[in-house]
């Protein structure tokens, strides 16, 4: 089979990925062999191949919104980030196995969906309708489940004021999730592709800032200098979840403009199977406007470096042909 693997991290402009044979993997007891239809490109497959995570494994390959069908069954089902968990540590046993120590990822502990075949623990995979396209699908799978956690992270009351800070592929299905509930959304973003895609799905305001003090906010771009600000902005009693597995520093915070009258910052840690199941109910009931950018399989190398550029105007998708 044909995958793409990261052989040196290092900016997209050193060539990080290589297109490579491999044999197709075997399934062990209880992992199921999926043939891949369709990977989202998410911006944590960006951070693994410029070295922002760190590589667990050498020659890994990227990917963690994976469609497909099981071998054999011709079952269609979705791969996800979370591949693994112990089942036994106390995380686990009060049903927060987002923070278990021995949890592994996929296409960072194993071989994710940047391949025309991906292996997968049978437990972790999520069942999918088949008369779907399988690029519409995959962006749910991280995209839509992890800004479904960092909704419930950022306690945004019912038609509260939500911030968003970047608005690609989690950023806007996450705002349509919150107008759905109720919520005057404002926008922050730097792109003017993405402050129309915000305005047209819904948004009151995209721009610079809030023009409104706001109750909760989420920061989607992995930019520590905007946790300040975003701070700022909240009124009395606000929540600010930041969404990323990566983030650069943060600058020093002052007590009284960003974090007295009870302002709260958090962060949002993986998701949990039953986030993945909640989320991808409701969305399959209320599908969501999904803004996809297909590539081909054989421009991963530059799917991922549009998603470097900011040139990805909503959820960037790998098509196998």
């Amino acid at each position: 089979m044909r995958a793409w693997v990261v052989e040196r991290p290092g900016p997209m402009a050193s060539g990080p990925l290589a297109l490579v044979e491999r044999e197709v993997p075997s399934p062990g007891p209880g992992e199921v062999l999926v043939r891949v239809e369709a990977c989202g490109v998410c911006r944590t497959d960006l951070h693994l191949a410029e070295g922002d995570l760190p590589p667990r494994r050498p020659g890994t390959t990227p990917g963690h919104q994976v469609v497909g069908r099981i071998e054999g069954t011709g079952e269609r089902v979705g791969v996800a980030w979370l591949r693994s968990t112990c089942g036994r540590c106390r995380y686990c046993l009060r049903g927060q196995e987002n923070l278990c120590p021995a949890s592994t990822y996929t296409g960072w502990d194993a071989d994710g969906g940047f391949a025309e075949y991906v292996v997968a623990p049978a437990d972790y995979v999520y069942p999918l309708p088949g008369d779907v396209p399988a690029e519409r699908l995959a962006p749910l799978l991280c995209a839509g489940i992890i800004g479904f956690r960092a909704l419930a992270r950022c306690d945004l009351p019912p038609h509260g004021r939500l911030g968003i800070y970047g608005f690609g592929a989690s950023a806007h299905l996450t705002a349509q999730a919150a107008i759905a509930r109720g919520a005057t959304l404002h926008v922050v973003t730097r792109t003017a592709a993405a402050r129309r895609l915000a305005l047209e799905l819904g948004a009151a305001s995209a721009g610079d800032r809030p023009p409104e003090p706001l109750d909760s906010a989420i920061l989607f771009a992995p930019v520590g200098e905007l946790v300040p600000p975003a701070l700022e902005a909240l009124d009395r009693g606000g929540t600010l979840a930041v969404a990323g597995i990566h983030l650069t520093d943060v600058p020093s915070l002052d007590y009284e403009r960003h974090l007295f009258q009870e302002r709260t910052l958090r962060s949002v840690t993986a998701n949990t199977r039953a986030d993945g199941r909640a989320y991808l109910e409701l969305a399959l009931a209320h599908p969501p406007r999904v803004a996809i950018a297909p590539y081909a399989f054989d421009e991963a190398a530059r799917a991922l470096t549009d998603l470097a550029n900011d040139q990805v105007n909503g959820a960037a998708v790998l098509v196998m042909d």
